[in-house]
């Protein structure tokens, strides 16, 4: 049975690959930060993590992991000129040294696979170029270059790929598509003209986990709807 760690696991995207890879017989250790889920696997586990502490607690992984997902994030869309420094500095903690932190902590579990694979996640913003989008954006293009830079240098052991989503339904996007009309206006933006799910995104974290990706490192993959390259 495999070994997967996902950070922020307990809502979303993450909750959503949990329950995922449970069913895929994977064994899975996962994180929350405000309240932990209800395990109802027995092959699954959740611990409390604040991937903004200096020190990160892993002893309760195994000393072999085959699968690293980081998705703790954030979306706060605000006019660039309202934005402060600090605010920008504070994504960028949650988002990129976060998943530094966490990858440098199990980094020698992850090689001691062989054949491991890391899952960050970026944005559409990053590709698309979005108004409002600049405090996501810069943090995500930080994800989008460690993902390469991070491939190259721990190929052939390990694979890192990113995963670009458009605007997801989950609870970090829930002041975004609060009423039917935020709804109705999100999904005619997309050439797919519907709004994205959590399985539409975890679908493509666990087939980069398994060994049908077995070939694919140091990518970006845009699960979009379309927004990304079409018009």
């Amino acid at each position: 049975m495999k070994n997967i760690f996902i950070v922020g696991g307990s809502s979303g995207i993450g909750k959503q690959l949990v329950q995922q890879l449970e069913q895929d017989n994977y064994r899975v250790f996962a994180t929350y930060y405000k309240q932990s889920p209800a395990s109802t696997n027995s092959s699954s586990s959740y611990h409390y993590c604040n991937v903004l502490d200096e020190s990160i607690d892993t002893a309760y992984l195994p000393e072999t992991l085959h699968g690293l997902v980081y998705c703790p994030g954030s979306i706060q869309l605000k006019p660039f000129a309202r934005i402060k420094p600090g605010e920008f500095e504070q994504d960028f903690r949650l988002q990129v040294s976060g998943a530094v932190k966490i990858i440098q902590a199990v980094l020698p579990k992850l090689k001691a696979s062989g054949d491991a694979s890391v899952i960050l996640f970026s944005t559409v913003a990053v590709q698309a170029g979005l108004s409002f989008h600049t405090q996501v954006a810069a943090s995500k293009g930080a994800i989008e270059g460690l993902t390469k830079a991070l491939a190259a240098e721990l190929a052939p052991t390990i694979r890192v790929n990113a995963i670009a989503p458009s605007l997801t339904d989950t609870p970090l996007a829930a002041n975004l598509l609060n009423t039917e009309e935020k709804r109705t206006a999100s999904a005619q933006r997309h050439p797919l003209k519907k709004i994205g799910s959590p399985a539409d995104i975890a679908n493509m974290a666990a087939f980069l986990l398994s060994e049908k990706a077995g070939w694919i490192t140091g990518q970006v993959m845009h699960v979009d709807g379309g927004l990304s390259s079409l018009k």
